[in-house]
Parts: structure tokens; C-alpha cells; sequence
């Protein structure tokens, strides 16, 4: 049992994997984020540059 034990505590390959694999969680939440901020700005600049277009369409007939 002592040495079960002992080889469980210096197995670190399990850790390794857990550490990977919150590594690569956090960097799809940055990913998603980044790019979610991405298309709402895109949004915003794109629905106000169609205002401009239109605002100076209806003032040329």
C-alpha cells in the first residue's frame, strides 16, 4: 500500500494534463472574448458608416 502511495504522489503526469488543459480553456475564453469585442466593434463602425450613407443620400436627390 506504501508503495502505491508513494508512486501516486510522484506520478505527475495527470497534473500535466490538468495544467494543459486549463491552459488551453484559458486561451479560448481570451479567444472568444478578443473576438467577440472584435465583431461588436466591426458592428458598430459598419452601422454607423450605413447612417453616414444614407443621412448624405437623402440630402443629394
Amino acid at each position: 500500500m506504501k508503495t502505491l502511495f508513494e508512486r501516486f504522489v510522484k506520478d505527475e503526469s495527470g497534473a500535466t494534463a490538468i495544467e494543459y488543459g486549463l491552459i488551453a480553456a484559458l486561451i479560448s475564453v481570451a479567444l472568444i472574448t478578443g473576438a467577440t469585442t472584435l465583431g461588436n466593434t466591426l458592428s458598430n463602425q459598419f452601422n454607423s458608416l450605413s447612417t453616414k450613407m444614407t443621412t448624405a443620400n437623402s440630402m443629394h436627390p
